[in-house]
């Protein structure tokens, strides 16, 4: 969604901050970005590390026509966060660890109000505001990709939780006995379904990369649409994970859809086709059993967008309309 050259109108400033890169936007009041930044989040970097290609996407957003507009910024980062204190401990960023987030960005932009929640919380506000979620009231939304988020909107509304971090699927445990997960808990949801881990599962069982590529979920995503049992079994028992954690988010608050978007969810069947099967045996409830389940329809925008909207509902900016 690209706004035609010279339009005017206030702006969001979006911060969408994960594991592999940290991209920015600025984000008009109808959801349309109008300039993009995008850096890698550097592998293995310590946290002025990280903050610096931060920075940079920052200044790329400032040094455009419009950033003027801006009348706030909004971060959606991945997780733990804490919206109160302003901090990140990403699990898939190690060199974040209660880092000041906020503070740092406020200062990059010039003291505009600065908004952060988690990227799942994020992703929903988007796939509620113009996505698939849109219509319901009732819905939970997540993000799978090299880790696993999410969060909820319940009676029409966004649901970010005292933290920024209601609705984080990815780390409900699925597998008392499971693989350690550097959360610190046993077999959650992203220990099992999160892109790296399907392919760590699949190199486990013996499975082999086609040749001459790398082994990443796609890849055993390409080997599972070529009919092997390794890769399918991989991929069967991440939908298995994303069904307990689908069905247990329904018992316990009654949701009408699950949205799923991320790099994984790229895999289309051979992950909603099994996902769907292993949810009619785990939401056997009346209340639990007619959760449907779909794709994400904003794809790689949701992180920008729903950052956006985020801070719209959360600074109340009459201008934007998301969630309303």
């Amino acid at each position: 969604m690209q706004a035609p050259h010279g339009a005017t109108g206030p702006l969001v400033a979006a911060l969408d901050i994960g594991g592999t890169k940290i991209a920015g936007a600025l984000v008009d009041t109808k959801g349309a970005l109008v300039r993009r930044a995008l850096r890698p989040t550097p592998p293995d970097g310590d946290a002025e590390t990280v903050m610096a290609a931060v920075a940079e996407v920052i200044a790329e957003l400032r040094a455009a026509v419009r950033w003027p507009g801006a009348v706030a910024v909004g971060i959606g980062s991945a997780g733990p966060v804490d919206a109160v204190g302003g901090t990140v401990s990403p699990v898939n960023v190690p060199g974040w660890r209660d880092y000041p987030l906020v503070a740092r960005v406020a200062e990059a932009v010039g003291g505009l109000p600065v908004v952060l929640a988690g990227d799942g919380v994020a992703m929903t506000a988007a796939e509620h505001w113009q996505g698939a979620a849109r219509g319901y009231d009732n819905a939970l939304c997540m993000v799978v990709s090299t880790g696993v988020g999410g969060g909820l909107v319940l009676g029409g509304a966004l649901l970010p939780g005292p933290t920024g971090n209601a609705g984080h699927i990815g780390h409900i445990s699925v597998d008392f006995d499971g693989d350690p997960c550097p959360c610190g808990s046993r077999g959650c949801v992203e220990r099992i379904a999160s892109g790296p881990n399907i392919a760590r599962r699949a190199l486990a069982a013996g499975w082999c990369p086609p040749a001459g590529a790398a082994p990443t979920a796609a890849a055993v995503a390409d080997s599972a649409r070529a009919g092997d049992p390794l890769a399918l079994a991989s991929f069967d028992r991440a939908a298995q994970a994303l069904a307990a954690g689908i069905a247990a988010t329904a018992t316990l608050v009654e949701i009408d859809v699950a949205v799923i978007g991320g790099g994984v969810a790229g895999a289309g069947p051979l992950l909603f086709d099994p996902l769907r099967e292993h949810l009619t045996r785990y939401a056997t409830l009346s209340f639990a059993a007619g959760v449907e389940v779909v794709p994400a329809k904003l794809g790689t925008d949701a992180g920008l967008v729903g950052a956006a909207a985020a801070a719209a509902v959360a600074l109340r900016l009459e201008a934007f309309t998301p969630l309303g």
